[in-house]
């Protein structure tokens, strides 16, 4: 018998830059000529039906006029098409315009199109470079920095995908202009969490300066989309590959992820989150980690972003109950839920350990007394 070792070690710069600014499709063709790529000349455009007229039509002709070929690649704009048959139709039709291993793929859209093209990018060749173009509030605060890319399955979110770090990453907020107040406030919820678990004086700027960022005050959006890059940051820098720090990004999605699943979808993410961070303050509130004053201001604060904070009655709470146990944090069958400390922290439990398990007539007498 004989054995033969295989040394793989090798040392990974997955640096890139998050450029926040207004209008920076030009600015994206200005780095692509000056290598942000290297020679790559060939570009599939993934994004959605929404975000297609408004942002990629535009970044594909910019493309072309610069001398790049480029072709758009579209699918239904929603959560729903966040799945592997959305993928694999997205793969098949690069396939046969015959996009091999020397493309790039540019992500133009929220955090539905990066997620989906992050983990397509991951697998595409066996991997091609990628750069998200983020058109959404919500992509800006939640998409913009990790590299975690997935789809859903009709048993869970976000459990089948990959760690993929774009080459670069661009928050136009001129592109926030066009949402809906809808997925604005949608956006919103990603960003109160983070002033939850991080930041105090994140939190009491979004109390005073809420109507500004819906009015899309310059000084406001920027505040908010930079707050958002670093407070990300110092958490993934830490534990790139959520071996447990970056656990705390999972603040309030243990019911909020559940409860946008059992709606079918009908909560947008930062909705169905929204409640997730009212169900998750109550609990902190029982074991003693917040006052009735600190989860009172949360749930103020999340209805300011004109967020829900209720359960629907169309959702059947037994049902939500049941679908908790999909959430990625589960050890051994057993709940676990990540804390909120006062305003602008989060519990340690013990070193290094940032989610207690938590007893299912807990988490169920929290949900069934949720108005």
């Amino acid at each position: 018998m004989s054995v033969f070792q295989v040394e793989l070690k090798k040392v990974v710069d997955d640096s890139y830059e998050i450029e926040i600014g207004y209008q920076l499709e030009n600015r994206l063709i200005e780095d692509l000529k000056n290598g942000l790529v290297g020679k790559i000349k060939k570009f599939a455009v993934i994004t959605d039906s929404t975000v297609k007229e408004l942002y990629a039509d535009h970044i594909v002709t910019l493309l072309q006029e610069a001398g790049y070929q480029a072709r758009e690649f579209v699918f239904t704009a929603g959560e729903t098409s966040k799945t592997r048959k959305t993928k694999e139709e997205v793969e098949d039709a690069m396939l046969e315009a015959g996009f091999r291993r020397d493309c790039c793929i540019i992500a133009v859209g929220g955090g539905v199109v990066t997620d989906l093209s992050g983990f397509l990018a991951g697998t595409y060749g066996r991997g091609v470079p990628f750069i998200n173009y983020a058109t959404t509030l919500l992509a800006a605060a939640d998409a913009s920095v990790g590299g975690k890319t997935a789809v859903d399955t009709p048993l869970a979110t976000n459990l089948i995908g990959l760690f993929n770090q774009p080459e670069k990453v661009y928050l136009d907020i001129a592109a926030w202009k066009t949402l809906p107040q809808r997925q604005l406030s949608s956006g919103m919820a990603e960003t109160i969490k983070h002033a939850c678990m991080a930041d105090k004086e994140m939190f009491e700027f979004l109390e005073k300066h809420m109507e500004d960022i819906f009015a899309g005050d310059r000084e406001a959006c920027e505040y908010i989309a930079k707050k958002n890059c670093q407070i990300k940051y110092a958490v993934v820098m830490k534990d790139e590959k959520e071996q447990g720090l970056r656990e705390i990004l999972n603040l309030g999605h243990t019911v909020g992820r559940a409860i946008e699943t059992v709606s079918d979808y009908r909560l947008l993410h930062g909705e169905a989150l929204s409640i997730g961070m009212v169900a998750m303050t109550e609990l902190a509130h029982r074991l003693g980690y917040m006052t009735e004053e600190e989860k009172t201001a949360v749930k103020n604060l999340l209805e300011k972003a004109k967020l829900p904070v209720e359960i629907p009655e169309y959702i059947d709470r037994e049902a939500l109950v049941k679908k908790l146990y999909t959430d990625k944090k589960v050890r051994d069958g057993k709940l676990r839920f990540v804390v909120e400390k006062g305003i602008g922290g989060i519990v340690e439990f013990e070193e290094g350990v940032f989610a207690t398990p938590v007893e299912e007539a807990v988490a169920r007498d929290i949900i069934m007394k949720m108005k």
